[in-house]
């Protein structure tokens, strides 16, 4: 699927594609809305999940807390 325009894709900051259950890396310290929580650059997110309507976001755990993340991010 990766040369079909019919189809978006996940893809992270580098342009790799993203799937349900990898790991990655934030490239950017972010804060997290509604939270006290700052989410440091270098922080690894495991096993993520996409967002099925929105090829710019994925979810994943920081510190025990479900967030939605910007792929532009990781």
């Amino acid at each position: 699927h990766e040369n079909t325009a019919e189809i978006d894709l996940h893809r992270d900051c580098n342009g790799a594609v993203l799937q349900n259950g990898d790991s990655v890396v934030l490239t950017k310290s972010l804060d997290v809305k509604g939270s006290q929580l700052n989410a440091k650059m270098g922080t690894a997110i495991k096993n993520i999940r996409l967002v099925p309507d929105n090829t710019e976001q994925i979810e994943g755990k920081i510190d025990g807390q479900q967030i939605v993340i910007l792929t532009k991010y990781v």
